[in-house]
């Protein structure tokens, strides 16, 4: 899948102006990688309820003791929240950290885009690293450069990109995911090639159904070629465009539905479904407005299926319902909702548009019933 890597081997990602690691037990060298690529008077390593009991002390461990602490947060997109964003930065300034200071990330894409965004206002922005310890954050919430909290209204709504100084990434983490957590992460995979490499769309498909059985470490040569392929992709679309003002938008495929779900399940379905059910709907949306090539939706449902996502609403959610949610998303303009859609596996529409399709309404409720 990946291009030239080492199975087994560690491998650097240099398509974007800062390293990307890809490492099996990475986290055993993050003082030495951290202190290179952000080095600091002071480290405060930022983490969950889930993570931090599991690799809080690992990942601290080649700190000066005096130098670094470790931050807590509750775990879930519910607490991805300004209100998270205030009691972090106080925090921060009540334990005198500074402008000589770097945070560093250790979890999912919820504490990603928090501490990133902590990092991107903290004294004016302060640098900070990724350490994503999910198959999702690995492939897309650490890499691009996009931090932000989500609000009553939506999901993301308030946020800044600040580009990473360095992603860790250690393959070995995705060995204590539990097995939903780890088939989300598919979501996005499948998203990189459905949006820009057919072969890789294919190759992904093939191989689920023994990713899904493993414990994420016994392969890790396999997971760690989905991830640097996914990677090199994402990096390659940001490099483009880091500010999302055009090809940028065909990472959104899935995206604007699924924000739309998210935020109407009070984020109970989980980011990676949401966006499954967003791609098997907006592509048969661009299909039914002759976007798309026929048979291009059945083959994206047909492999989410395989990674065992959802493909369809939830009965209890009305398409009005997605509709009006849809219309507080970023990527409404003039009122109206934009979508990234797909012409075919491996290719997006829209190149002709700034890579973002309008669509009638009557369309997408016809396909949302």
């Amino acid at each position: 899948m990946g291009k030239g890597q080492k199975p087994g081997a560690g491998t650097e990602i240099r398509i974007l102006p800062y390293p990307i690691i890809v490492e099996p037990n990475a986290l055993d060298r993050l003082a030495e990688l951290v202190t290179a690529h952000a080095p600091a008077h002071r480290y405060a390593i930022i983490t969950d309820s889930n993570v931090g009991p599991i690799y809080g002390r690992r990942a601290a461990t080649g700190f000066s003791p005096s130098a670094v602490e470790l931050i807590t947060i509750p775990a879930g997109e519910s607490h991805k929240t300004r209100e998270t964003w205030a009691r972090l930065t106080d925090d921060l300034l009540s334990r005198g950290f500074g402008r000589d200071s770097t945070i560093v990330a250790l979890g999912g894409g919820v504490v990603g885009d928090l501490a990133g965004f902590v990092a991107a206002t903290f004294m004016r922005g302060i640098p900070f690293v990724q350490v994503p310890t999910t198959l999702l954050a690995m492939i897309d919430a650490s890499v691009g450069g996009k931090t932000g909290v989500d609000t009553p209204a939506g999901k993301n709504l308030v946020g800044s990109f600040h580009q990473p100084a360095i992603v860790v990434v250690d393959p070995q983490t995705l060995g204590t995911l539990g097995l939903a957590t780890l088939r989300t992460g598919f979501a996005e995979a499948i998203k990189h090639g459905a949006i820009a490499d057919s072969g890789y769309f294919e190759a992904v498909t093939r191989e689920l159904p023994v990713l899904l059985k493993s414990d994420g470490g016994s392969v890790s040569d396999s997971f760690s070629r989905v991830i640097v392929r996914s990677i090199e992709i994402k990096a390659e679309v940001v490099l483009r465009d880091e500010r999302e003002r055009g090809l940028r938008k065909v990472l959104n495929f899935g995206h604007t539905i699924g924000h739309a779900l998210e935020a109407l399940t009070g984020y109970e379905l989980a980011h990676g479904e949401a966006v499954a059910i967003g791609m098997a709907q907006e592509s048969a949306i661009a299909e039914r407005a002759g976007i798309a090539d026929a048979g291009t939706s059945e083959r994206i449902r047909g492999s989410l299926r395989v990674a065992g996502l959802p493909v369809d609403r939830p009965a209890e959610i009305s398409g009005e319902m997605i509709v009006k949610a849809m219309q507080t998303d970023k990527k409404v303009r003039e009122g109206r909702i934009e979508f990234a859609l797909p012409n075919r596996i491996g290719a997006m529409a829209g190149s002709d548009s700034g890579w973002a399709v309008r669509v009638a309404e009557d369309i997408i409720l016809e396909v949302l019933h």
